[in-house]
């Protein structure tokens, strides 16, 4: 079922964290229902709101970072291409900013 895809450890552990997220806001949402808020993003928002913005977000950043790899390599003179942990710290530490701030 899964083959067509890679899984690495960072690929495995990202979609973890979503699963976990996803499943931490419906708790959350039940026990406190959200209220609509503006915050910096150009809409007033919920929670879920922020947070599938929020993991779009955090998906782009992945993607553009696989897809820059490789000119990253050379733009930096690295050896090999940088981690994907350094997209994953990223793109985690934007979800926080847009689910704190946004």
């Amino acid at each position: 079922m899964f083959t067509w895809m890679v899984w690495t450890t960072p690929v495995a552990i990202f979609f973890i964290c979503i699963a976990l997220m996803l499943a931490g806001m419906t708790v959350w949402e039940l026990r406190s229902p959200t209220v609509l808020r503006k915050g910096w993003l150009p809409m007033a928002t919920t929670r879920g709101d922020r947070l599938f913005i929020g993991l779009l977000t955090a998906a782009y950043i992945n993607l553009a970072f696989v897809g820059l790899g490789e000119h990253l390599a050379q733009w930096f003179s690295l050896e090999n291409e940088p981690s994907v942990w350094i997209s994953f710290v990223l793109s985690m530490a934007v979800l926080a900013v847009i689910m704190k701030k946004g």
